[in-house]
């Protein structure tokens, strides 16, 4: 999901220069950067939640199957939340990096 998120950032700069040709001030272009990087920020903490939940919905049910592996499991489904979790922060750094290129609102 991260990826397709990645490839969508060459559109939303082609977007932004569009934009700006039209409108000299920039506000239009700076207004779709701002809502591509809200809309992308939002599906990416979106996906990471659905992943991480059905991450541990898969731990929890090994678990009850099998006692035994539980420190096993339990080791994996934290590595796999940690690395869920970095692609949603990931796209938070993209949205502050994008987000100095906004036009301030006075």
């Amino acid at each position: 999901m991260f990826t397709e998120l990645m490839a969508l950032l060459p559109l939303a700069e082609a977007a932004q220069e569009v934009s700006e040709t039209v409108n000299n001030t920039g506000a239009l272009g700076s207004l779709g950067l701002g809502f591509g990087l809200a809309l992308g920020l939002g599906l990416a903490a979106f996906g990471g939640a659905l992943g991480q939940g059905r991450a541990v919905a898969g731990a929890t049910e090994a678990v009850s199957r099998q006692p035994e592996a539980g420190g096993r499991i339990q080791g994996m489904m934290i590595i796999g939340l940690a690395l869920i979790e970095t692609l949603v922060i990931y796209m938070l750094l993209i949205c502050f990096m994008w987000g100095g290129k906004l036009d301030p609102i006075l």
